[in-house]
């Protein structure tokens, strides 16, 4: 017999949220939420996953939700287990990730009393979500009314913005009372409005007079609509379209390498191949090389369009268009002539330069980090989603061909904290499988990512473990102190197999190129558990190997 919370609040709650279609709950063990633990897992509606860390599940909340492309809720109990949420709180609000942040707390009455577990809660997290609400516990005056408004609105401005919205729920004790069955509620009268958008016609205007047009996409979903939308604006060659890794948009005259092709720019050359109409879609950029060169470019006219964010990135913004590029894009292919533009030209005689020397620096590339991704972009299957961890593994993928794949990073605050929770979130949700390509530092700081016993077993995980945080080698600065190996790169001599073993994964490591191209097809053939493959690069020169790169292609 099924046994439901008799707190009216929460079965409110759980009422609304099944109204909302909101059904995936990801809960943390405590005892001032166990009424909502108890209420969720007894009701069919709710698919419910026990993730212990909260810091690690609101992660792996986070990965859920990119792979659902819905809301998703986290439960935690009161006093610091809500602040662990923060991490990924923050970064679903730079990615427009919805979560619905719901932490349990004491009354009020309690706070600052030095009752256990117990702090300011409320409007926790005030300064990155959409929105901070609290309900009244049930013995209040009109807390029933109260509450029922109170949830839909934070529910409605969570899929509305599609960002972390928080309801801090003060919960009285007794917690722990049951009741056999559920009260009717009243139906839930939804009011989220619909933002209808028009280009204005002074657009239209300005692209015809426009006689250098770049688009640069940022970080985007896959979205095979505007994949099309802008095959047809380079199909004769009428713009230039700069894409990253995680852009997820592919066509053989996308131009899908920045970093490869600007990397030795001159002030001459940011001239010649600046834009007097810069367009840029989605969200965070990678490359600090092209916001280097788009800020020195200083276009004459900067449109940003994205539903949420209309950063001025480039210091040049003149048009914030607040809706989907595939809403726009599809406008303005009714109105304007896709007339070839000599600017492509100009740019794909530097691409097919670039090109060729990247090529022929591959056929010497030593064994290195580099090596490493080389050969996954070469053999990595094509329904494998990917992840990469934030920090070198996001900029070593920048330079090779991945287009094949959907890909994902956190590139909302770019932190190296939850990349292993929200992979293994997002793999949790899907068919096909899915793998993380991350660093040392990034794995071993997010070691609870793995604490989680819904990971499939088609899951893969690569770690290219070269000792320390080798970016700080790669970028310019840190090389320079005596601080770097201790506190700046923190090198180590750890590696993952027993951290394998311990959460049930199948372990293989790896420290030469004969090695690696011996077992990496077999990697991917189906096992009864998911597997790590980790890869030694400690002894190799990674970022002198990487400098070299670049030095090539010039």
């Amino acid at each position: 017999m099924k046994q439901y919370s008799a707190k009216r609040s929460i079965q409110i709650l759980a009422h609304i949220l099944e109204q909302y279609g909101i059904h995936k709950i990801i809960i943390s063990p405590g005892s001032r939420n166990a009424p909502l633990s108890i209420h969720f897992s007894e009701i069919d509606a709710f698919q419910c996953y026990s993730i212990v860390d909260e810091r690690a599940a609101a992660f792996v909340a986070l990965g859920i939700s990119k792979s659902i492309k819905k809301p998703v809720a986290i439960t935690c109990t009161s006093g610091s287990a809500a602040t662990n949420y923060y991490p990924a709180v923050v970064e679903a609000f730079y990615q427009n990730v919805p979560l619905l942040v719901l932490t349990a707390d004491r009354p009020a009455d309690f706070v600052d009393i030095f009752d256990g577990q117990t702090i300011r809660q409320k409007n926790l997290f005030q300064q990155h979500s959409y929105g901070d609400f609290e309900l009244l516990e049930d013995e209040k005056d009109g807390a029933e009314d109260h509450n029922f408004e109170t949830i839909k609105k934070a529910v409605e401005l969570c899929i509305e913005k599609s960002g972390p919205v928080h309801i801090n729920i003060p919960l009285n004790e007794p917690l722990y009372n049951l009741v056999d069955e559920l009260p009717v509620l009243p139906a839930v009268e939804k009011t989220i409005q619909k933002k209808a958008y028009e280009i204005p016609s002074n657009l239209i205007a300005d692209w015809h007079i426009s006689k250098r047009i770049l688009i640069l996409t940022g970080t985007l979903a896959p979205n095979a609509e505007l994949d099309a939308q802008l095959a047809q604006l380079v199909k004769n060659h009428t713009v230039v379209v700069l894409t990253e890794m995680g852009s997820n948009l592919q066509h053989e005259k996308f131009f899908a390498h920045i970093d490869r092709y600007i990397t030795d720019f001159t002030e001459e050359d940011y001239r010649t191949y600046a834009p007097d109409l810069l367009i840029t879609i989605g969200q965070n950029v990678v490359s600090k090389r092209v916001k280097q060169f788009l800020r020195k470019a200083k276009p004459a006219q900067h449109w940003h369009i994205d539903e949420y964010w209309q950063p001025d990135t480039y210091f040049a913004l003149t048009q914030k268009i607040e809706t989907k590029a595939e809403i726009f894009f599809s406008k303005l292919l009714k109105s304007i002539n896709l007339e070839p533009r000599p600017f492509f030209n100009l740019w794909d005689v530097l691409k097919d330069k670039k090109d060729a020397k990247h090529e022929e620096y591959l056929n010497k590339a030593p064994f290195s980090d580099f090596y490493l991704f080389r050969q996954l972009s070469n053999h990595t299957p094509e329904n494998y989603r990917i992840h990469f961890s934030n920090s070198s593994a996001i900029r070593y993928a920048q330079l090779f061909v991945f287009q094949t794949h959907d890909v994902y990073c956190n590139r909302g605050t770019s932190g190296i904290d939850g990349c292993t929770s929200t992979a293994m979130g997002f793999a949790m949700m899907e068919d096909e499988p899915t793998i993380l390509i991350t660093g040392d530092l990034s794995f071993f700081y997010d070691i609870n990512g793995l604490w989680n016993q819904y990971i499939p077993p088609y899951t893969r995980i690569v770690i290219f473990n070269n000792g320390e945080g080798n970016i700080f080698k790669i970028i310019p600065g840190p090389s320079g102190t005596n601080a770097l190996d201790e506190f700046i790169a923190t090198t180590h001599h750890r590696n993952a197999e027993l951290l394998a073993k311990n959460f049930g994964f199948d372990y293989t490591k790896v420290e030469d190129e004969i090695t690696l191209d011996r077992v990496l097809p077999n990697f991917f053939k189906s096992n009864p558990k998911p597997k790590i493959l980790e890869v030694m690069t400690s002894e190799c020169n990674n970022a002198d190997i990487l400098k070299q790169y670049f030095a090539a292609l010039k």
